[in-house]
């Protein structure tokens, strides 16, 4: 879709009609414009718009991670998206370019006993929540995907907003690479479980590894192959 039709799509969704088909005409608009959610909120004069993004909800092994960012009404990175959509180097690259340009970035790491203790849902909100409250500038509003946060500052849930929100895709670049490295780092340790490619995923290997040599501490024990 070009420019032009995503304007007539934006025309279109200012004239009334039920909310479920505003809701298709959004989808359609923000899939072909990344800071749709972002300019929405500008025009309201909210201008410190962070977004927040999780990665490690799957893994066997290690801590959920959540980062927050906030960028600059300008930020422009052609290319970012979902960081499980991007390959290795293309992460790292964005990684070190929101870091440089962003103007705050925060970090929420909750282990994986805090995950055993009260569920990965809950130690998901707990990691996002640090990230906002870690962020290193002030936030008018939080984008967040998929995910309903109870905190003070206004925010909005976007389904698949790695995908939707140029701020939440950073969230998502930060979160990824901060977790894989964790992840590297382990693997030096115990590379017997593959953690340096599987990072902490139950692959076939990671899952033989486990038959043969046992769990670690870093091991989930409240996830069904862990705790079998």
């Amino acid at each position: 879709m070009n420019i032009e039709a995503c304007y007539e799509l934006k025309k279109e969704m200012n004239k009334p009609k039920d909310k479920k088909l505003i809701k298709e005409l959004e989808l359609k608009v923000c899939l072909n414009d990344n800071y749709y959610f972002e300019r929405k909120l500008r025009n309201k004069g909210i201008n410190f718009i962070a977004g927040v993004d999780e990665v490690g909800r799957g893994p066997l092994v290690g801590p959920v991670v959540a980062a927050c960012v906030v960028l600059p009404e300008h930020f422009n990175l052609e290319g970012l998206t979902d960081s499980k959509k991007l390959s290795e180097k293309k992460r790292e690259f964005f990684y070190d370019e929101i870091m440089r340009q962003a103007l705050g970035v925060g970090v929420g790491i909750i282990s994986e006993k805090v995950i055993d203790e009260v569920n990965i849902y809950e130690a998901t909100k707990m990691a996002m929540k640090e990230a906002i409250n870690n962020c290193s500038c002030k936030i008018d509003h939080v984008l967040i995907d998929a995910m309903k946060l109870d905190i003070d500052i206004p925010t909005t849930s976007i389904i698949k907003g790695d995908l939707k929100s140029i701020t939440i895709s950073a969230a998502s670049v930060i979160a990824k690479v901060t977790r894989d490295r964790m992840l590297d780092e382990l693997d030096k340790k115990y590379p017997m479980y593959d953690f340096k490619d599987n990072k902490g995923y139950p692959t076939k290997k990671h899952l033989e590894a486990i038959k043969k040599y046992g769990i670690i501490d870093e091991h989930r024990r409240s996830y069904g192959p862990v705790s079998e």
